[in-house]
């Protein structure tokens, strides 16, 4: 089973020791305190163009992940999870809560955080405005060049059927992908709407199985491989 959900920005395993005591392993969310407010990065989610990017606020004071063994420390101003000091953060134009960083591996170019102690998440599929769809991008993830563009979906009519094709799949929670020659091919769909920030979802191929997680586990139609490339 897949789900989203943030329950707070660390989680504290006690682990033994050699010496018979024990310490803690802090396993942190990915996170970007600025304002004396805790920005969550969006996973299902990547800014829709370049030209939302409005000033730079400030940089990364201090990389927690890895420095702090503490499971009592209080996050600061300009503290982030995983980002190395320096890193340059910015604003979005029209949007006060939500935060961007540079991030090369990311569709599209950046990294996007969002407000979470007054922000609702919304970034799930269930919430997404299928009517507002103006755009879908279909990318081939892990290659050696990252992600690798395999298509775009302009036409109204062919949206309109791959909308479907999501909206329409079957949840089956017991599957299990075939993995007898390697893992499955992941693709992520990204969808464009009039916001900054567009919907990107995973999309797996197990060589007979397309499937996805927009909750649980659920199946699509064989028709989605009519607008995805053949490898």
């Amino acid at each position: 089973m897949k789900k989203w959900a943030v329950i707070s920005l660390l989680v504290v395993v006690l682990a033994g020791c050699q010496y018979g005591g024990s310490r803690a392993i802090i396993d942190w969310v990915d996170f970007i305190k600025w304002d004396g407010e805790s920005y969550l990065g969006i996973y299902t989610g990547v800014l829709a163009d370049e030209r939302y990017i409005g000033e730079k606020i400030g940089k990364v004071k201090f990389k927690v992940a890895d420095n702090i063994s503490d499971p009592s420390y209080k996050t600061k101003d300009g503290d982030a999870a995983f980002l190395e000091k320096g890193t340059e953060i910015f604003s979005i134009k029209g949007r006060p809560d939500l935060l961007a960083v540079k991030a090369e591996e990311t569709i599209n170019g950046y990294q996007v955080y969002f407000a979470s102690d007054s922000t609702k998440f919304k970034w799930h599929f269930k919430d997404m405005p299928v009517d507002k769809v103006k755009k879908i991008e279909i990318y081939l993830a892990y290659t050696e060049e990252g992600n690798k563009k395999l298509a775009d979906i302009n036409d109204n009519n062919d949206i309109d059927a791959f909308l479907d094709i999501l909206t329409n799949s079957k949840e089956d929670s017991a599957f299990q992908p075939n993995t007898e020659n390697g893992d499955p091919r992941y693709y992520n769909i990204v969808l464009y709407t009039d916001d900054p920030i567009a919907y990107k979802y995973g999309v797996q191929f197990d060589g007979e199985t397309y499937f996805w997680y927009p909750w649980d586990t659920a199946l699509l139609s064989s028709e989605i491989k009519r607008f995805i490339p053949e490898m």
